[in-house]
């Protein structure tokens, strides 16, 4: 951050600031946003800009309407968010570049604050197209970045954009709390220092359980990717989801653990069922039979888990210990999320279906640091310098 500078930092005062935020909010069939957590967490960033005076221009991706406009994926529902959160009338675009942005952008007061339309209405975005970044440019005098959620993508809006505005550049108060808390994991964490990790697939995290390994003292595995490290130690694991094509890639993992002294924790008892929706014929087992898949870590693991997260100094916890959504295979996740809750430890919760899972047990205020990364908080715990961040840096 020595690097970066704040937003407060900035000479915003009749000014016109181009926020980079990310509203990529869910949607119902209706056109309907249906969680607000992203919008909420822009708004100090936002109130803190219009309160002093800027033109505040915001701009954001929501979905994937590939490249060309679809009413579908407007970004008028997360504006209508914002302005119910504020209490205060927001503006819309049609576009977010070209004559219609432009003569609105013109006609702003100080303190107003204007949502353009979707950038990936253009293919220039996810391009990271420097002329599309320089039609966005045309719309302010400073670029802040406050949308940490995307920092990990290569786009126009966020690795493109701020290279035009050296000296008028900034980190948002999201984006600056985020790397306060994700960097403390990265530095000099207090110990005992736990990292959780689960979700579906080993190939999605194995760049950050290497990064990992060589920082904490004991990495705990949950979710599908269990099985692939159980199948790596010749453990039966009948009809759970294993990649088989990375096996050795957890055989190598494990291997690595050990020669570091690091400790690997893996599920001894499961939640078992015969399918992802036959909730009513589950039940516990320690040992995974054919026809039998794993659905959850068992209440013995969870338990084992839940001690030592209580007792750990700092814990950072990415992925499900298996499919919470479901009544029946919940109860893993729940209770590392009560464990955390409990812990006095130094907590971050990666982005993603970690924090859909704390805000279902409400347990978002019981921990240090809830991430709104997903992507981009498993990248940055990869030890990767990611584009947005790389972008707002000054020589």
């Amino acid at each position: 951050m020595s690097q970066i500078r704040s937003v407060d930092e900035l000479d915003v005062e009749g000014k016109r600031v181009l926020v980079r935020v990310d509203f990529n909010v869910p949607l119902d069939e209706h056109g309907n946003a249906t969680d607000d957590t992203r919008v909420r967490a822009a708004i100090p960033t936002i109130k803190h800009l219009a309160e002093r005076g800027a033109k505040v221009i915001l701009m954001s991706h929501l979905g994937r309407p590939k490249g060309k406009p679809d009413p579908a994926f407007s970004t008028r529902p997360a504006g209508s968010l914002l302005a119910g959160l504020l209490e205060r009338n927001v503006l819309h675009t049609d576009d977010c570049v070209g004559w219609g942005p432009r003569k609105l952008v013109s006609n702003l007061n100080e303190g107003d604050i204007l949502l353009l339309e979707n950038l990936r209405f253009h293919e220039g975005e996810k391009a990271g197209d420097e002329t599309f970044a320089g039609k966005l440019a045309e719309l302010g005098d400073l670029y802040v970045n406050d949308a940490f959620g995307a920092m990990h993508r290569a786009h126009a809006s966020v690795s493109v954009l701020p290279g035009m505005f050296e000296g008028r550049r900034a980190a948002g108060f999201l984006v600056q709390n985020e790397l306060s808390k994700l960097g403390a994991l990265m530095s000099s964490p207090a110990r005992p220092f736990v990292a959780v990790l689960g979700g579906a697939k080993v190939s999605d995290k194995m760049g950050v359980i290497d990064s990992l390994l060589k920082r904490v003292d004991v990495l705990m595995i949950g979710g599908a990717m269990a099985y692939t490290f159980l199948k790596a130690k010749d453990i039966p694991t009948g009809s759970s989801l294993v990649e088989d094509d990375k096996v050795w890639l957890a055989k190598k993992l494990l291997a690595q653990a050990n020669s570091l002294g690091t400790a690997i924790r893996l599920p001894t008892d499961h939640v078992v069922s015969q399918s992802f929706d036959d909730e009513e014929g589950s039940k516990v087992t320690s040992d995974l039979e054919p026809g039998w898949m794993g659905l959850d870590i068992g209440p013995d693991t969870a338990e084992r888990y839940a001690l030592e997260l209580v007792t750990a100094k700092t814990v950072v916890w990415n992925g499900p210990m298996g499919v919470f959504e479901k009544e029946a295979f919940s109860g893993g996740t729940a209770a590392v999320a009560r464990a955390l809750a409990r812990s006095r430890a130094f907590s971050v919760v990666g982005g993603g279906d970690s924090a859909a899972a704390i805000a279902k047990f409400n347990l978002g205020d019981e921990v240090s640091h809830v991430s709104t990364g997903g992507g981009a908080s498993l990248e940055f715990l990869e030890g990767k310098d990611l584009p947005g961040i790389a972008a707002l840096r000054e020589s």
